[in-house]
């Protein structure tokens, strides 16, 4: 049975003292007002990850996740941080593959297999991020990329590897663009890619598989969007970063 997932992606922002606010604001509003059965995932700043763990060990609703992670277990590779050391300070989770990492620095696929292996060998989940730029939306060739995307860094992965893999579609042409995902389309792509997982793996893995939407969920569309079939929770950007619109698309379920 897949999971409902709400994660909260706060890319490169929060002072520390704001960060700690804030998962202090999104603790206490998840533990009165969230009654669903849904995962709620926190992503941080590195430097933060520890502190905000110890501020939500009390809350089994949240859970921590770091934003990116080295491909390699260790060693002299200056300022990259490894699964290990994530595992060790209380990561459950770790985003791979989100297309800010893809584009400004250039993360391949294989470079993205090699942090799926890294993470799972230290019993991280990865929510390995997947979707198309605006040229291949508008050219008809977005199922055709993601398809890509999902066969070159999943397929060398084992049905038991893949069985802790949560997938998460970010429709790029509609971020930071003026353009927006129909819950439709979001559904579309979603189905897509279950069935690719499914021709990767196999049926099962791919139906107890979560995909989360990435695009721009906010708490005016977050219900329509995960009442679509194959929508089962988002990767949440800005609005994860004010804990009322977090916490109301947590409820949107």
């Amino acid at each position: 049975m897949r999971k409902r997932i709400v994660a909260g992606n706060w890319k490169m922002n929060k002072t520390y003292e704001e960060a700690l606010t804030l998962v202090s604001e999104i603790d206490n509003m998840v533990q009165n007002e969230v009654t669903g059965d849904v995962t709620v995932v926190i992503a941080p700043p590195f430097p933060y990850l520890q502190s905000v763990g110890k501020l939500t060990q009390g809350n089994d609703k949240l859970h921590l996740a770091a934003q990116n992670v080295s491909e390699h277990e260790s060693g002299a590779f200056t300022g990259e941080v490894s699964a290990r050391m994530l595992q060790s300070v209380g990561a459950e989770y770790v985003i791979i593959g989100h297309s800010e990492r893809r584009m400004y620095h250039h993360e391949d696929a294989q470079t993205l297999y090699k942090k799926l292996k890294a993470s799972l060998a230290q019993g991280l989940t990865p929510i390995f991020c997947c979707g198309e730029p605006l040229e291949e939306r508008d050219a008809d060739r977005h199922f055709e990329y993601v398809g890509q995307q999902l066969h070159d860094s999943l397929s060398y992965l084992s049905n038991e590897e893949f069985d802790r893999v949560l997938i998460a579609y970010e429709p790029i042409w509609a971020i930071g663009t003026g353009r927006t995902a129909s819950s439709q389309q979001a559904q579309e792509m979603h189905a897509y890619i279950r069935e690719q997982l499914s021709r990767l793996f196999d049926a099962e893995a791919a139906y107890n598989t979560s995909i989360l939407y990435g695009g721009s969920c906010n708490p005016g569309n977050a219900k329509e969007l995960f009442a679509q079939k194959d929508v089962d929770g988002g990767l949440i950007g800005g609005a994860s970063l004010k804990s009322r619109d977090f916490t109301d698309i947590i409820k949107s379920f």
